[in-house]
């Protein structure tokens, strides 16, 4: 089993809420204990935040959302789990009590992640009756967008525990990293540890606001460390001749005594305030939820951006999500939704991301195309036209399109697309697809598309095989009842 069939989450705060966001969103139940009188609140929030978050990210069909119950109890929440995460406070004595009674309550195949930023997994396990099965699953906030995840393990944690974590974060579309030593802190919070020290030390010494040390991050290296990361960036530093010349040209820099790292900054009162201050006029008088929001549009954009990246093959977390899109389409999209063919095929449902829009805030023409194309897609797969017959070698190609631009849609519309089949043969697929505002019903745009049944492997037109043809004539015929789409037919400069 490679897959989460149910998750128990300890602890709903800002990164507990986050992991129940991201199993709830895979379409993985989940039970949660976490004894704060505001749990439900909390959690609620993150989740709204996250499904608004996923309605701009992607296009894929969702699976339908896993049920959440809250249990009054630590061992009932666990007690039917197969991949338990811990979040309660980074406080070793409560994380060990927390884990030896998860240990004692869960199943003996349960996996046990500790969402930990820094204690060691070896330390965490000291306790527990079954350590083997403990391991370090550290995310990166906010978890449901973050994909990353640290596998560490502990000196009693199995070789198999870790394979087994690694195979069962791709399906919910993280990435696990394997850190091979266990050490306070692992890989990543240590860079920001790093960089932390530094930067409260510019702000103590009076070099630059908070303010301004954010513009350093965010319009410079911070842009190129979301694509390619520190090391893939230095090395295009190094020019032709790569990192082994940036080592040797900048190497040197290392010995002098630029930085202050060895110090350690007296965060006293004065200093707090100083940063308080700041942060606050920064601000601008957002909430945090507010930023939480602008956050995760932002980093849905730069997702986005990079899934289209290497052309079009996807790029770093840009792939991750490319990949998982692709597993969402292959476990069913719409085929496994009930449709009545006696009218237009509701095929397609999403938002308007902020990387779908243009200066003027509306989407681009492209993506009136994409949604299109996605609902083609959603079509073919219906009626048995899958990644896998792709795969064999044959498709439906569009061979010609025709939009119509009717109305606008703009940043954050929930929008759908309907498609209805106006004729079919052996070799073509004549479709005519609808774009409407979700929440008026108003009819924003038109597509009529001519697809042709491909053999790819000889590049020519060929019949679609009985299966297929049975299936998609079986829609064309109620769609014969229904009264021709306006547009259809309409060629460019015709008035309605």
């Amino acid at each position: 089993m490679t897959k989460i069939s149910k998750a128990a989450c300890i602890g709903g705060g800002v990164i507990g809420g986050g992991w129940i966001a991201r199993f709830l969103l895979a379409g993985i139940d989940v039970d949660v204990f976490d004894p704060h009188p505001e749990a439900g609140r909390i959690v609620g929030e993150v989740i709204a935040n996250a499904e608004k978050a996923y309605a701009m990210l992607t296009g894929a069909p969702l699976p339908p959302r896993g049920r959440l119950r809250f249990c009054p109890t630590l061992a009932e929440a666990v007690a039917d789990a197969d991949w338990i995460q811990e979040s309660v406070p980074e406080r070793l004595d409560l994380k060990r009590r927390v884990l030896t009674e998860i240990d004692a309550a869960a199943r003996p195949d349960a996996l046990i992640g500790s969402s930990t930023s820094g204690l060691l997994p070896t330390d965490l396990q000291r306790d527990m009756t079954h350590p083997e099965r403990l391991f370090v699953a550290h995310p990166y906030n906010p978890v449901y967008l973050l994909p990353l995840v640290e596998i560490v393990g502990g000196a009693k944690t199995s070789p198999a525990t870790i394979q087994a974590a690694m195979e069962r974060l791709p399906p919910i579309g993280m990435k696990g990293v394997h850190i091979a030593k266990e050490i306070e802190a692992f890989v990543g919070d240590r860079l920001l540890e790093a960089l932390w020290r530094e930067a409260l030390w510019l702000i103590h010494d009076d070099i630059c606001t908070v303010e301004t040390l954010d513009d350093v991050i965010r319009y410079s290296f911070g842009l190129r460390w979301a694509q390619m990361g520190l090391f893939q960036t230095y090395r295009i530093a190094g020019g032709e001749a790569g990192m082994r010349h940036f080592l040797a040209q900048f190497g040197p820099c290392l010995a002098w005594p630029w930085t202050k790292l060895t110090d350690v900054v007296d965060l006293d009162d004065a200093l707090i305030e100083k940063i308080g201050e700041q942060s606050d006029e920064q601000a601008g008088g957002l909430s945090i939820r507010a930023l939480e929001r602008i956050r995760d549009e932002n980093l849905v954009g730069i997702l986005q951006a990079l899934k289209g990246g290497d052309g079009g093959k996807g790029w770093g977390a840009g792939k991750l999500l490319k990949d998982f899109e692709q597993s969402l389409w292959a476990d069913g999209g719409g085929a496994t939704k009930s449709f009545d063919p006696s009218k237009p095929l509701r095929l397609v449902e999403t938002k308007v991301s902020p990387a779908w829009v243009d200066y003027n805030g509306h989407m681009t023409e492209h993506r009136y195309l994409q949604v299109f194309g996605d609902t083609s897609d959603a079509l073919l797969r219906l009626i048995g036209v899958d990644l896998a017959y792709v795969e064999a070698g044959q498709s439906y190609y569009t061979v010609e399109s025709h939009i119509r631009h009717l109305g606008e849609a703009k940043l954050g519309q929930a929008i759908h697309s309907t498609c209805r089949i106006l004729s079919v043969d052996e070799k073509r697929l004549h479709l005519f697809h609808t774009l409407y505002d979700t929440a008026t019903g108003e009819a924003l745009a038109t597509a009529e598309q001519m697809m042709l049944h491909v053999d790819s492997k000889v590049g020519k037109a060929a019949p679609a095989p009985a299966a297929v043809l049975d299936k998609v004539k079986a829609i064309a015929s109620a769609h014969a009842a229904l009264a021709l789409p306006e547009g259809a037919g309409r060629s460019v400069g015709q008035k309605r």
